[in-house]
């Protein structure tokens, strides 16, 4: 069993749970058997009106019909692999919730990254109010910062392999988080972000 989480409390209805070690050994598939088995893309992305290469490799799997637009792109989801569900339905389990989709995250150094962002997309939910987002930690470990939008506040979480962080309530709303580029030799790392997605609010336009 996991050993007891660990919660932070954000504000009011915002809070995010912690398990450092939610995974145990025997239970994080081999690395790179699992990102051999990802349809990872690179991507690029339109900020401020320029083409800007996404420092990291990422893939939108999922169920039928949960498709994904971010920075202006949209994901058509690719199904889930036997690993991927399994680590979905462990992670479904332990939480109480029923993940459709993962976004899968692909640090291949420290020099990849992603930036200060909330996942508030309108696919995540009607409002910000009681978003819930599951984060899976496996391979190197690498730091994962937080601050309020106001910047009165900030916490910064060590997420090694096999940990689990779940951001809930209206974090999203109040709440930024990234992962940084680091100059200390580090491994890959893989970050599946499982999500619910609303189907219908995945349609175009």
């Amino acid at each position: 069993m996991s050993p007891p989480q660990q919660r932070l409390e954000l504000g009011p209805g915002a809070w995010l749970d912690w398990w450092p070690c939610f995974l145990e050994p025997g239970e994080s598939p081999a690395l790179g058997a699992l990102v051999a088995e990802l349809p990872l893309r690179a991507d690029r992305f339109q900020i401020f009106g320029r083409s800007v290469a996404v420092p990291r490799r990422m893939a939108w799997v999922g169920d039928p019909g949960c498709r994904y637009r971010y920075s202006g792109q949209t994901y058509e989801p690719t199904p889930w692999t036997p690993a991927l569900a399994g680590l979905r339905d462990t992670v479904g389990e332990r939480t109480g919730l029923a993940w459709n989709c993962v976004l899968a995250n692909y640090y291949r150094d420290g020099r990849d990254s992603v930036g200060w962002h909330a996942d508030d997309e309108r696919e995540l939910g009607p409002s910000s109010d009681d978003v819930a987002i599951a984060s899976l930690s496996l391979g190197a470990p690498r730091r994962f910062r937080l601050r309020r939008r106001d910047r009165q506040e900030a916490h910064t979480l060590e997420l090694r392999n096999g940990s689990l962080v779940v951001m809930r309530g209206t974090m999203q709303r109040s709440w930024l988080h990234c992962l940084p580029k680091t100059r200390s030799p580090v491994g890959p790392r893989l970050n599946l972000s499982f999500r619910v997605v609303s189907p219908q609010a995945a349609r175009p336009g």
